[in-house]
Parts: C-alpha cells; structure tokens; sequence
C-alpha cells in the first residue's frame, strides 16, 4: 500500500471517551497530551476536554451512564522523539505497553507507539515522517 496524500481534520469533529474513573484517566492524559504539545482545554466535575478529544464520567448527562468500549484512537506527533516521550510518559501514568515505539509497515516512515490507557483503549502516537503540511492545524474562532 503506498499512500501519497492523507488529509488530516476533516472527518471528525470530536470524540468522547466515557471512563470508569475519571481522576486516573486525567492523569494519564494529561501526561501523555503533554508530551505531544497538546494542553487540556478545559474541565468540570464529570469531564475533561483536549483539542477534539472529550473524556467523561458515566454519570456525565452526555454519557447516558453507559462506558465506552475499546476504542483506538491515535495522536499526531511531530517527531520520533515525542513519540518516545509520549509512550515513557504512558507508562509512568497508568498506561500498559501495547507495542514500543519502532517503525511499523503501514507506510515508509510510520514511526508509532501503541498504549492501554487505564480503561483498556489502544492509544498511539505516531509520527508518519518527514511531509509537507499545508497548514499547522485548523483553527476556528467564533
């Protein structure tokens, strides 16, 4: 398979994680979010939001009191070296290795690490290689 183009930030609006515990999911989160340059936006009582990424208690009205199941979801990094922090910072914070920072076939370059977060979620970080991007991100105001 060899991919020439991806577009990134235009399927997905957001994604809510609703977690069994809510403090040892921001622990880990906040570590690992860290280690890719992405802040936690904001919080309450029953959740915490990051980017396009909301995790929430079952209790949260939004959850209608039912978990999530296992979900994959991964982050972009910059380099290979915010991958290897990302999965070091994982595993301090209650992740489980799922498979250590290496290269994968995916494509040439795809440099990728894959945790459990504290709920069971395959978590990766990956870094697809040296590409050209036609903008930072997508930013909106309002």
């Amino acid at each position: 398979m060899e991919t020439m183009e991806i577009h990134r930030g235009r399927l997905l609006d957001h994604i809510q994680l609703v977690v069994k515990d809510l403090a040892a999911a921001r622990t880990f989160y906040t570590a690992v979010l860290a280690t890719l340059k992405i802040p936690i936006g904001g919080e309450g009582d029953r959740f915490f939001w990051a980017d396009e990424l909301c995790v929430s208690s079952a209790d949260s009205p939004a959850a209608i009191g039912t978990l999530t199941g296992r979900n994959h979801i991964a982050f972009q990094a910059q380099d290979r070296a915010m991958i290897n922090a990302f999965y070091q910072a994982a595993l301090a914070n209650g992740g489980q290795d799922n498979g250590a920072p290496g290269e994968r076939p995916y494509h040439p370059g795809y440099y990728a690490a894959f945790v459990t977060d504290p709920d069971g979620n395959n978590i990766e970080a990956v870094y697809h290689g040296a590409a050209k991007r036609s903008a930072p991100s997508v930013h909106i105001t309002f």
